[in-house]
């Protein structure tokens, strides 16, 4: 059987916010940054301290009987807690309280107020721990979006999908493995919408998904106090290794008015990207009118001049800066 490639993602010590911008961000791909300063939430973020500290406030959380999690089949349920019984049972491994099985996975993602209008705000939903996290200075305060608060039971694997926004996963308590892929093996992950129909990674049914083995596999080991930068649509798969507790930090790396307003949670496309994928199904609607051999003639020169439009031909090799676009290369540069 033909085998993925698999590469580690690089990892750095010592990164501060020039040398980020600088030697890291420009690159536009994944990296492991440690000993980032993350506040006092390393040492006092136990189980027992989030149950204390964190309060019986409810939280809307993602329940399963597996721990492979299937957002596109929705293999799990929704399901409201109070936030210091959701710990409690999200740390156990076998629980005497439950609402499918005595082994069921929990998962919680935090939500704004409005869970429609608002984005995730560590500093709003939980204001008493949000003192303990530091959020890192990678970029201006004027771009930030979201910090999504993060708890997995152990075991827990999340669907693979791609985010709009640049974003650090900030990894708190727990290990995490973290699998990624690149922009340019989209067409490798049998894409629905942003997530991809490949739900077992590391044993993909190939009869379903032949091409799946031709896209380059990233993969690192968060350990707590590492921080994962995750460059836009850059496809992510993380598995709970340990019960584990993480902070997401999303900000907008271009003009505010590029993004949905009505989005918040920052994975929907692009505005002049949702625009064009919607000039394209016109496009294809008004071919329909041809028959199939003109239908044929007429998709290969649609393509090729797409291809010629749009493809970043070194983008495979370097990075994101042969496609014209402007990276800060100083920390005076904002991002974007």
């Amino acid at each position: 059987m033909e085998l993925q490639e698999k590469l580690h993602v690089p990892a750095f010590t010592g990164v501060d916010r020039d040398v980020f911008l600088r030697d890291i961000y420009p690159q536009r791909r994944p990296a492991v940054l440690r000993g980032v300063c993350l506040g006092s939430c390393l040492d006092k973020w136990t189980a027992e301290y989030l149950v204390q500290k964190g309060g019986d406030r409810e939280v809307k959380i993602h329940v399963s009987t597996v721990p492979q999690m299937d957002f596109l089949h929705k293999n799990f349920v929704y399901k409201t807690l109070p936030f210091n019984e959701f710990v409690r049972r999200a740390s156990e491994t076998k629980h005497s309280d439950f609402f499918l099985c005595e082994d069921e996975s929990y998962y919680l993602r935090s939500l704004g107020e409005d869970v429609r209008k608002e984005p995730a705000d560590l500093s709003k939903q939980f204001p008493d721990l949000a003192e303990d996290f530091q959020v890192p200075n990678f970029f201006n305060p004027d771009q930030f979006f979201s910090s999504v608060f993060r708890i997995s039971s152990c075991g827990l694997q999340l669907w693979t999908h791609y985010d709009v926004m640049d974003n650090l996963l900030a990894q708190v308590t727990g290990m995490k493995r973290v699998v990624l892929y690149s922009p340019q093996d989209a067409l490798h992950l049998y894409l629905s919408g942003d997530k991809s129909e490949v739900l077992d990674i590391d044993a993909p049914d190939l009869k379903q998904f032949p091409d799946f083995v031709k896209a380059k596999r990233y993969e690192c080991v968060l350990e707590p106090g590492d921080l994962l930068f995750i460059p836009a649509l850059w496809f992510h798969n993380t598995l709970a290794l340990q019960f584990g507790v993480g902070v997401n930090v999303f900000w907008r790396h271009l003009p505010t008015d590029s993004y949905d307003k009505k989005d918040p949670y920052g994975n929907k496309d692009p505005v002049a990207a949702t625009r064009a994928l919607q000039a394209l199904e016109r496009a294809l609607h008004t071919l329909d009118e041809l028959p199939a051999d003109y239908r044929d003639f007429y998709g290969r020169r649609m393509i090729q001049r797409i291809q010629k439009r749009t493809y970043c031909d070194g983008l495979s090799r370097t990075h994101t800066q042969d496609c014209n676009t402007t990276l800060p290369s100083s920390p005076s540069t904002k991002p974007g």
